[in-house]
């Protein structure tokens, strides 16, 4: 019987634990998607104790305290520090098969060299040890992050940040880099007029732009574009239910983009119409620019109104959804190969039933011109983790080539998130492993190890344009 997170966790045979020690272990990260917030980055952040720099806006740990019976006082609550850790420490043993339970003890093992299992009774010790740890000066922020061989990470910012802490970031002498991500969800969200034009009050301000017409939308928001461009920006991200895809014209676009002005309520019709002209507008800049464009798609958010009143989005209430991706997908992608403006793109998929529809989708708008160029984005948030990997891994290798993959990323909001690239890679190494093992792929390590680092480290590498 293997001993549990030992160093050859999730690695199933010798030729497993070659192909990781050998060749993935000691990679850098380029972690391109995450929501680390910048400022706590530029400022080099220390943290008090394990509340603060891990319960604290973790809402995949919020979700399993519900579940586990523990009271929202301890969770989002004005429960002190110590006391929302205790009621976290208890929920652990129950999270046993979720990949909460291999994250919290790959994190503890990783940052602070705690292997103790995280239980009630260890919850006050492991605390304070943590705690004594975060003291060192080695334990801010960036010490964090250089400790993980972090080399690149890519945080998500709307088009009306000023980007001073990338800027004052950049400034500094580290060693690794921080880009920002273009992330315009809101200036495409007119569902509900009230919130939309105050987001426009707020671009109006920004941009010093009086917008009265449509022409002064998309004026303001490209020169947010290139103001991005202008502060080190290179990538694009949305998130969305699914890409939409609707026949409009100009003036039609015009025309609703007046009436939401007005703050009448738009038809649903109007409103993908809307959406649909945005997109295009976007993905024409991010093509001009040579950025690489990102689509999280697939998710039902803010589906318990009780918990949003009270607690506002990003609290643990959202969910996988059911959308019909296809016909959109292929019609959006479609759109930009027609027009000779698709750029990079990278599609993740929140609903595992549709892998193979996103694998071969993608697949079908490569030109040939960039290897890889159109990517099936790696298993996300409901399913980064072993059985949704796999999945996305297995779907990818069926119909594309796994081994032209961009890899892993964290997509969190926590600077302890990191070990989530060490899971991936594990997992990647068993599953070429067993598949050698088999007689399924040829026993050549030296070949498959190359693969396996262009996957985890070199194929994003070359992918995204961070040197430009």
């Amino acid at each position: 019987m293997k001993s549990f997170l030992d160093e050859n966790f999730l690695l199933q045979s010798k030729i497993a634990e070659e192909l990781y020690h050998d060749y993935a272990r000691d990679l850098p990260i380029i972690d391109y998607h995450n929501h680390l917030p910048p400022d706590q980055v530029a400022k080099n952040k220390s943290f008090a104790n394990l509340t603060e720099i891990w319960l604290d806006g973790d809402h995949y740990k919020w979700r399993a305290m519900r579940a586990n019976g523990v009271s929202e006082k301890f969770i989002t609550g004005a429960a002190p520090s110590r006391e929302k850790f205790q009621k976290w420490a208890e929920t652990v043993p129950y999270t046993m098969r979720n990949p909460l339970y291999h994250w919290t003890h790959l994190e503890l093992k990783r940052y602070f060299d705690i292997s103790d299992r995280l239980n009630g009774e260890t919850a006050n010790a492991i605390y304070d040890r943590a705690a004594s740890l975060l003291e060192r000066p080695e334990m801010a922020v960036r010490g964090l992050l250089t400790k993980m061989r972090v080399e690149t990470i890519c945080t998500t910012d709307d088009p009306i940040d000023d980007l001073a802490h990338h800027r004052a970031f950049r400034s500094d002498e580290t060693t690794f880099q921080m880009f920002p991500a273009f992330r315009p969800d809101k200036a495409m969200s007119p569902e509900d007029p009230v919130t939309f034009n105050n987001y426009i009050d707020q671009l109006e301000e920004v941009t010093n732009t009086e917008i009265r017409s449509f022409q002064h939308f998309i004026d303001s928001l490209k020169s947010r574009h290139d103001y991005f461009d202008q502060n080190g920006c290179c990538i694009s991200d949305h998130g969305l239910s699914h890409l939409e895809a609707a026949d409009y014209t100009e003036l039609q676009v015009q025309q609703v983009f007046e009436k939401v002005r007005s703050g009448i309520a738009l038809s649903v019709e109007e409103i993908r119409q809307f959406k649909s002209a945005m997109l295009v507008y976007f993905a024409e800049w991010d093509y001009e620019k040579s950025w690489v464009q990102q689509y999280h798609v697939g998710a039902f958010r803010n589906t318990n109104s009780n918990a949003m009143g009270r607690l506002g989005p990003d609290t643990g209430f959202d969910s996988i959804g059911d959308f019909q991706q296809g016909r959109s997908l292929w019609k959006f992608l479609d759109r930009m190969a027609e027009k000779d403006r698709l750029t990079k793109t990278i599609i993740y998929n929140l609903n595992p039933s549709d892998n193979d529809l996103f694998a071969a989708m993608t697949g079908n708008f490569n030109d040939g011109n960039v290897a890889g160029k159109i990517q099936f984005g790696s298993a996300w948030w409901f399913n980064d983790q072993k059985d949704g990997m796999t999945k996305q891994i297995n779907s990818l290798s069926n119909i594309g080539l796994i081994s032209r993959f961009v890899g892993m990323l964290t997509d969190s909001r926590s600077f302890l998130s990191f070990p989530r690239h060490e899971y991936f890679r594990r997992l990647l190494c068993n599953i070429f492993a067993e598949d050698i093992r088999l007689g399924e792929l040829p026993n050549d390590t030296a070949w498959i190890g190359k693969i396996i680092q262009d996957i985890c480290y070199h194929n994003a590498k070359s992918y995204f344009p961070f040197d430009k």
